[in-house]
């Protein structure tokens, strides 16, 4: 899949009534043979509610499409067992390969313990950011994971939104700051506080596959989205 054209396009096939998305532009449609390979970021000090609402939407669109999304949980580097905000393990198989993904969603968590787990010692590993900022997977930032994508430069500039404990500190580092649930600003895709995952989520099974898809999810889990996607006209 040419990730770039990929996702130009994706940004074009929103509102596709099909069971898989219909792109554009020469790019390769969504299916079970060619599925979207979406990573979510774990590390230790994660918001539990951050990371599993993707995690749950995600995995039920790829099961529901028959496997046109496949969805796997990665760290930073190497496998580890996690623990979360509230103390659950989580154990994490895989570490992130960038050539491997077309979506990278980073959760939230941990943004107000300076010292302690969280997003800050995800931002301090510069290693890591340079990989981020390199990659061209979609990176979807969550909360104040966001504040990782901003570390990374990938917000500069750029119409996103966070949690609104971060929103100041989004805007000082060059964000134009969306008062929106979800941002989708082309190749750069970012979510509000904490349960917005779930709208976030729900709008990438929209963008990627189809907006039937997206509400027959939404009838399983008995979740009605909440607030607008932001786009840019």
């Amino acid at each position: 899949m040419e990730r770039r054209t990929f996702l130009r396009a994706s940004a074009l096939s929103v509102g596709a009534a099909a069971g898989v998305g219909t792109m554009s532009e020469g790019a390769s449609a969504v299916s079970a043979a060619n599925p979207l390979r979406v990573r979510v970021l774990m590390f230790d000090g994660v918001e539990e509610q951050d990371f599993i609402a993707p995690v749950e939407v995600l995995g039920l669109a790829g099961r529901m499409s028959g496997g046109a999304l496949t969805t796997t949980m990665v760290t930073t580097g190497r496998p580890a067992t996690v623990t979360c905000t509230y103390g659950t393990k989580v154990q994490v198989a895989e570490g992130w390969s960038p050539q491997e993904a077309d979506v990278l969603v980073v959760p939230g968590g941990g943004y107000t313990a300076k010292d302690g787990p969280g997003v800050n010692q995800v931002i301090a590993d510069r290693g890591f950011l340079r990989r981020l900022a390199a990659s061209e997977a979609l990176p979807v930032g969550i909360c104040t994971g966001v504040m990782v994508l901003s570390a990374a430069g990938l917000t500069k500039g750029r119409d996103a939104t966070t949690h609104a404990g971060a929103k100041a500190d989004l805007a000082a580092q060059g964000a134009t700051v969306i008062n929106a649930r979800v941002v989708d600003d082309g190749d750069l895709v970012t979510g509000a506080g904490i349960t917005s995952g779930l709208d976030v989520a729900l709008w990438l099974v929209e963008r990627f596959v189809g907006a039937e898809l997206a509400q027959r999810v939404e009838t399983v889990l008995e979740y009605e989205r909440r607030g607008t996607v932001w786009r840019r006209a």
